[in-house]
């Protein structure tokens, strides 16, 4: 049963003067899509601006043709945590009629081009959309002409919630209805085709799904070991007992250096092998997530890459369902 899900699966596979100050080397100067005079009447249709390519991706999905997607990070080599944005990527926050940005302290350059830009665009944060976040789900779209003080607008990292929100299908399927709304408002005449689109992103969700349901009926227990949170939304789905010290993953998503008896537990619990599957976030190796690699290779256990930005030639549907069969396959 797994393994024709699977294969279906398979197919489906902070201010103006320092903004302008930055390094241009980056997504937001590489292209002059989003450019446009206004956002509702642009030529080439509502002007959406998304932090990453996770976030365009989905944003395309529901948009179609009537919408003109500018992703500011869309290059492997890009870290969101680190990124420092331009003065082009401000003015297409400010000339949007739609941003989108994860929030949870992922993403925290969108902060400062939402308030610096002085944007009225509708700003959707994907990570309040989550039932893990703190203080409920449910996720805001707020007017930026509104007063600011009333909308929670702690986009710092927050303790204790995994802020890489873009690895639960189904927190994606419900961002993917909040486009199409937000859409439908800016552009009533198209409502119709998001809504329907959106609905269409949700029925593609459902075979991964389905997917991790079955994962968890036959793998249910099996110990992962993860260098960073980044993908434990899809292995908690798929019913595997996370085995990462807190703190060996903590000091990796903070950049910071593992301490050496960290470090030892971790290579400990590789090489006792109460671990089926390593899973290393490729945005973020250093000499500790190498030692980690290298003591799960010479335990035999399999190594998954996953990534934090949609990989050339995917689409979010097709890039989840790949990172899921990649699993089933460690797994099995």
């Amino acid at each position: 049963m797994i393994k024709t899900r699977l294969l279906s699966l398979a197919a489906l596979a902070a201010s103006a003067v320092l903004l302008a100050g930055c390094s241009g080397a980056n997504a937001g100067d590489a292209d002059t899509a989003g450019d446009a005079d206004t956002a509702g009447d642009a030529a080439d249709g509502i002007q959406v601006v998304a932090s990453t390519n996770v976030y365009g991706s989905i944003a395309e999905a529901v948009g179609g043709d009537h919408v003109d997607v500018t992703s500011i990070i869309d290059n492997a080599a890009q870290d969101p945590h680190e990124f420092e944005a331009s003065a082009r990527d401000q003015l297409r926050v400010k000339r949007a009629g739609l941003v989108i940005s994860n929030g949870g302290g992922f993403d925290p350059f969108m902060d400062g081009l939402v308030e610096a830009s002085g944007t009225t665009a509708t700003v959707l944060t994907a990570a309040t959309l989550s039932p893990d976040y703190p203080g409920g789900a449910g996720g805001h779209a707020d007017d930026h002409d509104a007063d600011h003080a009333e909308q929670d607008h702690d986009h710092d990292h927050l303790e204790g919630f995994n802020e890489h929100v873009f690895y639960d299908p189904a927190v994606m399927a419900a961002l993917a209805e909040k486009i199409a709304e937000a859409l439908g408002d800016i552009d009533a005449a198209h409502a119709a085709d998001y809504t329907s689109n959106a609905q269409a992103f949700a029925d593609g969700i459902q075979p991964i799904t389905d997917a991790l349901a079955d994962l968890k009926a036959a793998h249910e227990g099996a110990g992962v070991f993860v260098t960073e949170p980044l993908p434990l939304y899809l292995t908690d789905a798929a019913g595997l007992d996370n085995k990462t010290p807190s703190a060996f993953s903590e000091a990796v998503e903070e950049g910071q250096d593992v301490a050496p008896a960290t470090l030892l537990e971790a290579l400990k619990i590789i090489s006792s092998t109460q671990v089926a599957v390593v899973i290393v976030n490729e945005q973020a190796a250093g000499a500790e997530t190498d030692r980690v690699e290298h003591e799960a290779q010479d335990a035999g256990i399999p190594v998954l890459r996953f990534s934090e930005l949609l990989p050339d030639g995917k689409t979010y549907l097709t890039w989840m369902a790949d990172n899921v069969a990649q699993l089933s396959d460690a797994l099995d």
